[in-house]
């Protein structure tokens, strides 16, 4: 089954988010399960909790079928320590707040290194940072998002990816999230059916299929490997439908969050609608 969604807003309370995905006729959907502006939030509530818990099971949201993305502000291989420490206590929170929910998935941006240290050590604290929040948690996985290499972000190239995953100990509890986007903006080719095949296969050589725990269906305002992040509604950029055309009917994205962050949310269920035809 093909868990189709978008990024939700959670306003009001995470328990409104189930609704709302509800609404726009989606099948899995993502949310921030606090405010992703801020360092802190309040805590969740028993009556947060339970309302999500019951809301998804009311609109057969699946816990499989749920991607909650963390804070924009967490820099998990920020070079400097008291900041690196800041972002390492509140990853662990939203990890925490996952696991309150019975989330299984946590998508994150890899952090940038600022030009204050090496790439690799770079690449090295982040697995140190997944490390340590795995180390205090139960069953919540750590999804890496590649980024599309904007400034000194890591993460745009799948060597990065695999780099990082390495290092991480609980291998079991760590993955991936694309995003098409990012991939393309990164220098992934995949709006031909065979640049999309190629790169899957690249993934696969060097990351590992296994490891593909979400995806986000994003087309792209920038052209490829302009390493420039900016989303478009699908079949709108530069990439065009191929490649969505092509995962909706490959099996081996069955069963994964498939989530839209294209930037116009009235658009959203007709793009939701589209994507399920393709999968029939």
């Amino acid at each position: 089954m093909k868990y189709i969604g978008a990024h939700v807003s959670a306003a009001g309370g995470v328990e409104n988010a189930p609704v709302r995905a509800h609404e726009i006729g989606a099948t899995g959907f993502a949310l921030f399960t606090k405010n992703q502006r801020q360092w802190k939030s309040k805590p969740l509530t028993e009556e947060n909790i339970t309302l999500f818990k019951e809301r998804c099971s009311e609109y057969g949201y699946t816990m499989d079928a749920i991607i909650p993305h963390d804070s924009y502000l967490i820099n998990l291989g920020h070079p400097e320590k008291p900041k690196l420490q800041k972002s390492r206590d509140a990853f662990l929170v939203e990890m925490q707040r996952c696991e309150e929910l019975g989330i299984k998935l946590l998508n994150f941006h890899p952090g940038s290194h600022l030009n204050k240290i090496t790439e690799k050590d770079c690449l090295a604290r982040n697995a140190e940072s997944i490390n340590i929040a795995l180390d205090q948690t139960e069953y919540v996985k750590a999804a890496i998002e590649n980024t599309a290499g904007q400034g000194t972000n890591m993460g745009f190239r799948f060597e990065h990816l695999a780099e990082m995953i390495e290092q991480v100990d609980q291998k079991d509890r760590v993955g991936v999230c694309i995003d098409t986007a990012h991939a393309f903006a990164g220098g992934y080719d995949i709006s031909t059916a065979e640049g999309f095949e190629d790169t899957i296969q690249q993934f696969s050589d060097i990351v590992g299929l296994k490891y593909l725990l979400a995806m986000h269906l994003n087309d792209s305002k920038k052209a490829c490997g302009t390493q420039v992040d900016r989303h478009d509604s699908l079949g709108d950029g530069h990439i065009g439908w191929t490649p969505f055309e092509l995962i909706m009917k490959d099996e081996r994205f069955d069963g994964i969050p498939l989530i839209l962050e294209t930037p116009n949310p009235d658009r959203w269920p007709e793009e939701i609608a589209k994507l399920k035809e393709l999968a029939v």
